[in-house]
């Protein structure tokens, strides 16, 4: 790994023992293996790596920057840094809580904060998308407004918003291609047990009301379907009883005179 040192000062070059003395003090309890090279980092900057010995670290290397004024002969110390190498073993990469969280992870005290341009909501006080083109100012005042009033929900579902619901719900276990509506005697659009959705959605949607279904408290599709369908009928228990082979209840006359 070692770094052609042409263009490297001649001074910071040489200061090597330098460089590897001021890793050693900052290292610690990690150690600092050899020297594995020098770069030019500018006019009399350079910088000198050294192999990290410590078991923890694989692939990575100290990283010395030493420096010298301009026609002076004294070689200074400018950082003493622990850099990772090209197959350095380093910790995941950080992502916000906003999205690492995912569908279903919410739980019980766990808060999922909504951005202020989410494109699911619109302002509520028009509950149409120009609203949202007000002046950020301006839609704070008219939102604390109409929060003081009581006059309705600050923001509403979005037309995406809604287009991403009904995707969603189709492609669940309670849409249309499941098992479980392929084989159901009739759709849902049509059982007594769906609770009518408003608005757009309720084209296609419904909730289930029936208790005995998976889908019970549920947004399902109406091409969606069940075993619990209400038009199911009970089947006939009767039997259909053979003559008796002993008559216990024929009583012949005179037969006690």
């Amino acid at each position: 790994m070692a770094v052609a040192t042409s263009e490297v000062d001649k001074a910071c070059a040489e200061a090597v023992e330098q460089a590897h003395a001021a890793a050693i003090a900052r290292s610690g309890t990690i150690g600092v293996g050899e020297h594995l090279g020098v770069r030019a980092e500018d006019l009399r900057v350079a910088t000198h790596l050294f192999e990290c010995t410590h078991p923890g670290y694989p692939g990575w290397h100290w990283s010395v920057t030493v420096a010298r004024a301009s026609r002076a002969r004294v070689v200074t110390v400018s950082e003493v840094t622990l850099m990772p190498g090209e197959h350095a073993l380093l910790a995941p990469k950080w992502v916000p809580w906003a999205e690492r969280i995912g569908p279903k992870d919410l739980t019980p005290g766990v808060i999922s904060p909504t951005s202020a341009d989410d494109v699911r909501l619109v302002p509520g006080y028009t509950g149409g998308e120009d609203a949202a083109d007000a002046e950020p100012a301006e839609a704070s005042q008219i939102r604390a407004v109409i929060a003081e009033l009581g006059l309705g929900r600050e923001r509403v579902l979005s037309v995406t918003g809604r287009d991403q619901a009904a995707e969603r719900w189709l492609s669940g276990p309670s849409g249309p291609d499941t098992a479980m509506a392929n084989q159901a005697p009739a759709t849902c659009a049509t059982c007594g047990f769906r609770v009518n959705l408003s608005g757009s959605l309720s084209r296609l949607f419904g909730v289930c009301a029936n208790e005995l279904s998976p889908a019970d408290g549920q947004v399902v599709s109406l091409d969606y379907g069940c075993g619990g369908h209400s038009d199911v009928t009970e089947p006939s228990r009767g039997v259909d009883l053979s003559l008796p082979i002993w008559d216990t209840v024929t009583v012949e006359e005179g037969l006690f005179d």
